[in-house]
């Protein structure tokens, strides 16, 4: 019986840099990346933690009118976001955005919660169990006027406030602290 030799491991070659056009292909997600940021409210985008540099580009670029001006910040906000990782800020904007699945579920709780409190003064309970620390005096006073404009037949002014006020006090209860 004749030996065969066992082929060796081909040497392994580092892997190739990436070409050109790839690099060029995640510099403009990058930069898209950073123009979806531009879109957030000035509140969700100081939810979202970002180094000062980047904060301070994208707090000047809607100041900037000329466009050609405005295509170079971009190129600038793309090149401070190559030294960050893009997940948790695609992350972040899907939450920011209402884009997630758990952005979504505290919109509708938060729908449901404002709906009961109009309707019946034992959900007022419920919210102040939930949450804490949380002065009932104001809250009262939100559902009051809320009642009222609904009775009147107004505009739903204070039912939006509540809404805000319950989904800004979940939202913080929710992250991380």
């Amino acid at each position: 019986m004749v030996r065969r030799p066992v082929p060796e491991d081909p040497p392994t070659e580092p892997a190739a840099p990436p070409s050109k056009s790839q690099r060029k292909r995640d510099m403009t997600a990058l930069q898209e990346l950073g123009e979806s940021l531009l879109r957030l409210s000035a509140a969700e985008l100081a939810r979202i933690e970002l180094p000062q540099p980047l904060r301070e580009a994208l707090a000047e670029t809607p100041k900037i009118a000329s466009h050609e001006a405005r295509r170079r910040q971009l190129q600038y906000i793309g090149k401070l976001m190559r030294h960050i990782d893009p997940e948790p800020l695609r992350a972040a904007i899907g939450d920011a955005s209402g884009e997630s699945k758990r952005a979504v579920a505290l919109m509708h709780r938060c729908e449901k919660l404002r709906d009961r409190l109009l309707a019946d003064d034992a959900a007022l309970a419920t919210v102040l169990a939930d949450l804490p620390g949380t002065d009932a005096q104001p809250l009262r006073a939100m559902i009051r006027a809320a009642r009222r404009e609904y009775l009147e037949g107004r505009p739903p002014k204070h039912a939006r406030q509540l809404y805000r006020w319950l989904h800004e006090q979940y939202l913080h209860q929710e992250l991380p602290q």
